[in-house]
């Protein structure tokens, strides 16, 4: 089979990472892949913020669960590297340019052998005044809203990850 249908069908999410570093060769890799992602009339109006520090990351998610109402020990599962992928607030193809970016994001992060999930909560927090501070801080643009976020790292063998293929298709002729 193709060497990219097999990287799509072997790619699943990883909740769990090891405390092993994450190259900035590789970081820079799937930031050049998440640019070449396509884009509503190819405005490509997007930014991508990557932090490769652990203690920032943990920051974040404390402020991102103070906004939500949620328990502290909230860590987006502690990644090595959070990639924040973030579009003009007012862009007509926001969301599903960047869902294509962050498809692009996860298909090189298992062609690296390196473990992804999909972040979703400062979609609803973005605007917090202390979460956009941060994010300002992290040089997001004060005018995009936060669509996703790809914690990324290396897998910890020791958590599970999903096995099954779940959805339904249907062919007609």
């Amino acid at each position: 089979m193709n060497e990219l249908i097999n990287l799509i069908l072997s790619r699943r999410s990883c909740r769990g990472f090891s405390r092993k570093t994450v190259s900035e060769e590789n970081v820079k890799t799937i930031l050049d892949c998440a640019l070449a992602a396509p884009s509503g009339m190819g405005k490509q109006t997007w930014h991508f913020t990557a932090i490769m520090n652990r203690e920032k990351i943990q920051k974040l998610a404390s402020l991102v669960a103070n906004a939500l109402g949620r328990d502290t020990d909230y860590n987006m599962y502690n990644p090595d590297v959070l990639i924040i992928t973030s579009n003009l607030k007012d862009s007509k193809f926001r969301e599903v340019d960047n869902a294509c970016a962050m498809e692009n994001i996860y298909l090189a992060c298992q062609a690296l052998d390196l473990g992804c999930v999909w972040i979703n909560q400062l979609l609803d927090c973005y605007d917090n005044p202390e979460v956009r501070a941060l994010l300002n801080e992290f040089g997001v643009p004060e005018n995009h809203g936060v669509f996703g976020c790809a914690a990324i790292g290396y897998k910890e063998e020791s958590v599970p990850r999903e096995k099954e293929i779940k959805g339904t298709c249907h062919i007609l002729h």
